[in-house]
């Protein structure tokens, strides 16, 4: 599983373009000054394009401007993207991560500021990810997508304890389900799967430090790896790889079906830390175990740490950026049309949270209205929601930081061998 489909509803295959023309004809591609006009709308290749395309239907219709979509799959849609982007054929709106990802066009002067015009429409904590240099130039889309720990009822019972609730809970269950036989914690540590452990190192800093620190690395200050958190980060991954926390095997298991999933549903591990979308597999492999055992809570708190137990990490959500390219009025219109009853409606019945202030009344029609309403609670509460640090920081840091995380939990680095290595990532 590729790195941006692993995360990112885990549903786009397909390895070839699909250009869906809604309505119209022509490109944005050239700047502008005209306000209304067509503009060309690029996103992802996934389940939810039926939404965006009844959005886009109902927008033409209104008569304010002409919107075309065009799908891409997952395979070519950066590359595509950052094609188009370096030429005068560009969209004037596309779908994106955020974070990172936007850096380059931010820098390039290619985006619009979206600061103020859609307002109080949108979670505060999922908006940040949408910003580069505190300037808002990306709308949130899609659901959210927030980390936390899933665990089987049915185990917790046997053994007759509770979800931790602390870092010190924690630790003891370690030792008890490991006098039981049971792998504490599910954990893919396979070569293509050092993202699901970047999700305990990000938890950790957070809970320690508070979200300030990685706000100051991918601000820029490199040198913020040197703080005294990072290692204390790091010797805590050690002792819970010491202490069999992740089992003995982790190195050899992938994630999903067949690997932690099983392992959970199984009732071979008692927990997983994983994203939301961890339901949707286990609904697909073992939707009994889903209905029925599958248990989700909040990320612990570590006692002593800055960090508030409410933070999140995780995918605040997708975005919808604006180019230059765009008729201003049309692209300012249609992005009205992300937080309207209707596409918030849509977007739930896929099984999405969405991160629009209207769509807490509307989750009662989820398919599981307790699980869609938990996560949409855990965000909506959260002081801060950090975004994933590998979509934070991009391809050309992310990689390198997901390969020292790697041999931390390998146990071919010490944690200080970890800091070092990281500080020298960006020299």
């Amino acid at each position: 599983m590729n790195r941006v489909s692993r995360r990112w509803f885990l549903t786009a295959t397909a390895a070839t373009t699909l250009s869906v023309t809604v309505t119209g004809c022509g490109s944005s591609g050239s700047s502008t000054s005209s306000p209304t006009g067509n503009a060309d709308f690029w996103t992802l290749q996934d389940p939810t394009n039926s939404v965006q395309k009844a959005a886009v239907d109902s927008f033409n219709s209104a008569g304010k401007g002409k919107v075309s979509m065009t799908v891409i799959a997952t395979d070519g849609y950066k590359d595509k993207l950052r094609t188009a982007m370096g030429s005068s054929k560009m969209p004037g709106l596309f779908f994106s991560w955020g974070g990172g990802s936007l850096d380059d066009y931010v820098k390039a002067g290619k985006l619009v500021e979206l600061d103020g015009i859609l307002g109080g429409r949108f979670l505060p904590s999922a908006l940040a990810a949408g910003k580069v240099d505190n300037k808002l130039v990306g709308i949130p889309c899609r659901g959210t997508q927030p980390v936390f720990l899933f665990y089987n009822k049915k185990v917790f019972a046997d053994a007759g304890v509770e979800p931790p609730k602390t870092y010190t809970e924690l630790q003891s269950l370690v030792k008890v389900f490991k006098g039981k036989g049971i792998t504490p914690f599910a954990l893919a540590g396979n070569a293509s799967s050092s993202w699901t452990e970047l999700m305990w190192v990000e938890y950790l800093v957070d809970r320690l430090a508070g979200p300030e620190l990685f706000d100051k690395i991918q601000g820029g200050d490199w040198s913020q790896w040197e703080d005294p958190t990072v290692l204390k980060t790091a010797q805590m991954i050690k002792d819970l790889v010491d202490s069999g926390a992740f089992g003995k095997n982790f190195g050899s298991v992938n994630y999903g079906a067949g690997g932690t999933s099983t392992l959970l549903n199984k009732g071979k591990s008692a927990m997983v830390l994983m994203g939301s979308w961890e339901y949707a597999v286990q609904q697909g492999e073992a939707p009994d175990f889903a209905k029925n055992d599958l248990g989700y809570v909040a990320f612990p708190s570590v006692e002593g740490g800055k960090g508030d137990a409410a933070n999140v990490v995780g995918n605040p959500t997708n975005y919808i950026s604006v180019t230059t390219a765009a008729p201003k009025d049309t692209a300012t219109e249609f992005l009205k049309t992300t937080y309207s009853d209707s596409y918030v409606q849509g977007l739930i019945e896929k099984g999405e949270v969405p991160v629009t202030t209207n769509a807490e009344k509307l989750l009662a029609k989820a398919p599981d209205p307790a699980y869609a309403k938990f996560q949409y609670d855990m965000v909506a509460k959260a002081p801060s929601f950090t975004q994933s640090w590998d979509q934070a920081l991009g391809l050309t840091l992310g990689t390198p930081l997901l390969t020292e995380i790697q041999k931390l939990f390998n146990g071919q680095s010490s944690p200080e061998q970890f800091v070092s290595a990281v500080s020298a990532i960006k020299k």
